[in-house]
């Protein structure tokens, strides 16, 4: 169980206080004349006895109607502040983790997982919810019904009232025993449901992938074995719920025998009125369903403290990428000169330097592959330039500008990096386009398509523009959703351009055309990083890294004439090209 957090819970009702306030009003309102109605009653039953009025009691019928009917519109009230209160901290709580998970770095949501995550959005959220809406609720109108209704019932008869309570604590053990039970078995439940959910949506977004291996038989059967533990779970479920109301129904019955039972010896002896013997039972019937209640309202307060914990350590976590204390503004625009002065990087679970030492200087304007073998260090470079990973102090800079002393948007706004896979949202093409700008016009959307190499493809879709792409562009081919990525970032005029990679699925000669079609009708910085030589052989000037080293650097001519390393991923590109041919 987890550690009882007043402190927590005070701090998210403390903006609700007032409705909580005319909530509990309105609770005690209604626990009034829940103990007033049976009172009166009774009265009416003990004034029979003297005699019969017809006028006296549609009076006295009518007092009652006005009552239950001001008892129904308070508890109605009650019902709606409180309940809102918890609904209202749920969109709040949900908003305030989304925007929290917004500011947090990539790879700590890839490496908690996606799937935790959403399920501390959402599960943990109404978790959460439940506690400060129906915990609340419940024990409070458990305490104020006990704490009304109980002197009323002594003030009628003492010993009466304790023979009629005698099974309440079996009753709330037997509530204790199921509801530990169901709270376990609807979490099973929910997480057999979220199984398959996950299932359907894998599949459907590897559909393609089903299809060409034949495999729509096995993954009917994954689907049939989480479909059946779906129904296991809520069978079970619904067994224990048929179980228990039942038993509870049972005990309540056994109390209102007993009440009548000894009741009725009391009523011989003249200690007791009929009218009180009817008041009596009225309470009891009205202790039954907050007694019984209780179990589930303390496993639902339990299991909202987990949940409150577990959001409040998610919102605890800071991102290890963030602005600096105290920002460089940047007043006029920036150049896109970039410099490294011994560039070291090195990530926490790694025994090397990603980058070792790395210096150089990329002039604005200037058109520059970035080469090497596989895990040199050229994404990490990527990355650095936009402080997508963490960078050391005086060792990287834009238009002389230290990158840690800039702000995060102020920096990113500056640099566009489009990565291999870049993503693409369900949207239209234009949206996507436009994703970086949603303000750009059409003419703007255009001319970055045009930059991009894709509006030959456009115009071959019947909806051209405002073809939807689907989830994470499915509907396009892998170039294709590279150049969009591409137009994208070429729409939002960063001084700046790092390709990681993000022209690998288009072939060199589109590749260069791209590249010669950028550098022409801008003046950006360009940096390709690109497994591609015949297409970084087009580049002003070529870095060669090697374990994250800068071991070459000079145009394509220069550096094939020297033995090195970017002469032996040259020759071995050329290989490979040759065995395409003969194959």
């Amino acid at each position: 169980m987890a550690a009882f957090r007043i402190d927590l819970i005070a701090r998210y009702l403390r903006p609700h206080r007032k409705n909580l306030l005319f909530g509990a009003i309105a609770l005690v309102v209604v626990n009034v004349l829940s103990v007033t109605i049976p009172m009166e009653v009774k009265n009416i039953v003990d004034d029979l006895r003297e005699g019969f009025s017809i006028g006296n009691v549609l009076k006295q019928a009518l007092w009652i109607i006005c009552l239950a009917t001001s008892m129904g519109l308070a508890r109605l009230l009650s019902r709606q502040l409180v309940f809102g209160v918890g609904r209202q901290v749920e969109v709040e709580l949900r908003q305030r983790l989304f925007d929290h998970m917004l500011t947090q770095d990539p790879g700590w949501v890839q490496e908690i997982g996606s799937g935790e995550v959403i399920s501390r959005a959402t599960s943990d959220v109404e978790n959460i919810r439940r506690l400060l809406g129906f915990t609340i609720l419940s024990l409070t109108n458990t305490v104020l019904a006990y704490c009304f209704t109980l002197p009323a019932m002594i003030s009628i008869d003492p010993w009466l009232t304790l023979a009629a309570i005698a099974l309440y604590p079996v009753m709330l053990g037997t509530v204790g025993l199921f509801g530990g039970k169901m709270v376990k078995q609807r979490k099973r439940q929910q997480e057999a449901l979220a199984n398959l959910s996950e299932l359907i949506q894998e599949d459907l977004s590897g559909i393609s992938a089903i299809k060409i291996y034949g495999q729509e038989e096995s993954e009917s059967k994954a689907f049939n074995q989480l479909n059946n533990n779906y129904r296991d779970s809520a069978i079970g479920l619904a067994r224990t719920a048929s179980t228990l109301f039942p038993l509870l129904q049972g005990i309540s019955s056994i109390s209102l025998l007993l009440i009548i039972a000894i009741g009725s010896g009391q009523l011989e002896r003249g200690v007791l009125s009929i009218g009180g013997l009817i008041a009596l039972i009225l309470y009891v019937e009205r202790l039954v369903f907050p007694t019984a209640l209780l179990g589930f309202t303390l496993n639902t307060f339990q299991v909202g403290q987990v949940s409150l914990q577990r959001i409040e350590d998610l919102l605890k976590r800071k991102p290890e990428i963030q602005d600096p204390k105290e920002p460089k503004s940047i007043d006029n625009k920036l150049l896109g000169k970039l410099e490294a002065k011994n560039l070291t990087i090195k990530y926490e679970d790694s025994s090397r330097n990603i980058l070792d030492g790395l210096s150089f200087i990329i002039n604005p304007g200037e058109l520059v592959a970035i080469v090497g073998p596989i895990g040199c260090g050229k994404t990490t470079l990527a990355r650095a330039l936009g402080r997508m990973v963490n960078v050391p102090k005086n060792q990287l800079f834009l238009d002389g500008h230290d990158v840690v002393d800039l702000r995060l948007k102020d920096l990113r706004k500056n640099v566009a990096f489009v990565p291999q896979e870049g993503y693409l949202f369900t949207n239209t093409l234009e949206e996507n386009l436009r994703y970086g700008d949603p303000e750009a016009s059409n003419q703007r959307v255009e001319a970055s398509a045009i930059q991009a190499s894709l509006m030959d493809d456009i115009k071959g879709f019947p909806d051209g523009f405002k073809t939807l792409v689907g989830e994470r562009g499915i509907t396009l081919s892998g170039g294709q959703r590279q150049r969009t990525a591409l137009g994208r970032a070429l729409l939002v005029k960063s001084p700046v351009i790092v390709l990681d990679d993000a022209l690998a699925s288009v072939d060199n000669k589109t590749a260069s055309l791209i590249l010669a079609s950028i550098r022409k009708q801008t003046n950006r910085t360009i940096l390709m990083i690109s497994h591609q030589l015949s297409a970084a052989a087009a580049c002003d000037r070529i870095l060669v890294i090697d374990e994250g080293r800068l071991v070459q650097q000079g145009s394509h001519a220069d550096l094939i004439k020297v033995d090195g390393t970017y002469k032996r991923l040259w020759e071995r590109e050329k290989a490979v090209e040759q065995l395409d041919k003969v194959a």
